[in-house]
């Protein structure tokens, strides 16, 4: 039974929001973000880089500190309103590909994820949990909601549908050519009827965000054993959440592009290569894989084709199945001696969005001896692999929505 809860979102006012809203802090070149600093004072940027008004670098604590006054300036400034009522968020993304995503903004139980009933499907590091929970509990706040996926249901859907009948709260477009559409959704009945059908599943999974989802967790077990008269009704006790259906969330993988063979030359590689692999060798014509257990390769100025041979793999589990795993299992630690793939410098990743033109031009330039495309794994693989309480390697999947931080904002 999932429990999914309304929240009164603080949230910028409709003429600033798209002045306000931020990808994540990360996706910026350090140019980018100074130029956004410098020329938009609105930019949810000047909360989350508060040195910035000092030109320093501020890290740990005093950081923290100085993201709680700059978001205070905000609401205190007017651009941050609070709801007066408990609400839902439906919010829509119409992207520059013209694929467009629909779903609920509400506030999610970490009980539930401490029952594992809100599933993951990646290894989170210990550090990161525990930084991003002390820099909650300072700032009071959380501006980015945690991606969730659930079943598709069409009583849910209708009441997303009637909802956009309404005037929406927000419609705007950034300069991704990605437009924003908000509803607030305050409607008492509507709400109990979309609460109701979350009790009725038995899983959701997280798509995008297990840190922020595993946070928000380390923070509930520490306030909840800090407070004598706990209820389960505090704000701790809730993480905020975007939740769309299965059939709108978009999957892409991460190609691999790799330093050196090794030691090896490229003739050895490619007969260890063949142990596991079926290759053809396409010269200059780019293949693209076009179902699992296939890869491309690029190597030495040509394209490769791979097919795994199953007679060399066994596949005992789902994650045996994802090609990431597969690629990893046959290629790049037993034969390119690569087994940290989080934290190897000699492994680096590209969105597959970017086609084998990206991993022609990297690999000719001689930054990389090799580059290796993927297939894309689905939702049903990541669904499989979370349910058998396994977790995909680094860099696995690339989903789609990416969300703007400082739309809705969740007060602790």
């Amino acid at each position: 039974m999932i429990k999914i809860t309304p929240f009164k979102a603080v949230r910028p006012t409709r003429a600033t929001v798209g002045l306000v809203a931020a990808r994540a802090y990360q996706s910026y070149t350090v140019e980018e973000r100074e130029s956004r600093m410098d020329y938009n004072p609105y930019s949810f940027l000047h909360i989350v880089n508060p040195g910035y008004k000092y030109a320093q670098e501020v890290t740990g604590e005093e950081r923290y500190k100085l993201v709680k006054n700059r978001y205070l300036e905000f609401k205190e400034a007017g651009v941050f309103i609070q709801d007066e009522k408990p609400s839902f968020y439906v919010y829509k993304i119409v992207n520059r590909r013209k694929q467009e995503f629909t779903g609920i903004i509400a506030a999610m139980s970490a009980e539930d994820y401490e029952k594992d009933i809100i599933k993951k499907h990646e290894d989170t590091i210990a550090q990161r949990e525990d930084n991003f929970k002390t820099y909650v509990q300072t700032v009071g706040f959380n501006a980015e909601p945690v991606l969730l996926t659930y079943p598709d249901n069409d009583t849910i859907a209708k009441v997303i549908k009637e909802t956009q009948k309404n005037f929406a709260e927000y419609e705007f477009t950034t300069t991704f050519r990605d437009t924003h559409y908000l509803w607030k959704l305050d409607n008492e009945k509507a709400i109990a009827k979309i609460q109701q059908e979350f009790e009725k599943m038995k899983t959701v999974y997280i798509a995008d965000g297990h840190h922020r989802s595993a946070s928000s967790y380390l923070l509930y077990k520490d306030e909840k054993s800090k407070n004598p008269n706990h209820n389960g009704s505090e704000s701790y006790n809730f993480f905020m959440s975007y939740l769309i259906p299965e059939s709108e969330l978009v999957i892409h993988g991460f190609n691999r592009l790799i330093r050196d063979l090794n030691g090896l030359s490229k003739e050895d590689f490619l007969i260890k290569l063949d142990e596991f692999y079926r290759i053809e060798n396409c010269g200059e014509y780019p293949f693209n894989p076009a179902e699992p257990q296939q890869f491309s390769m690029y190597l030495d100025g040509e394209f490769y084709s791979l097919y795994l041979r199953k007679t060399a793999f066994e596949f005992n589990t789902a994650l045996d199945k994802l090609d990431a795993h597969i690629l990893y299992k046959t290629v790049l630690e037993p034969l390119l001696n690569i087994k940290d793939l989080r934290h190897d410098s000699r492994i680096s990743y590209v969105n597959s969005q970017h086609n084998n033109v990206t991993i022609k031009s990297v690999v000719d330039s001689g930054e990389y001896a090799v580059g290796f495309g993927l297939c894309s794994s689905n939702v049903e693989q990541m669904k499989q692999i979370a349910d058998e309480g396994l977790t995909m390697p680094p860099k696995s999947t690339y989903i789609l929505p990416k969300l703007r931080s400082g739309i809705t904002i969740y007060e602790y």
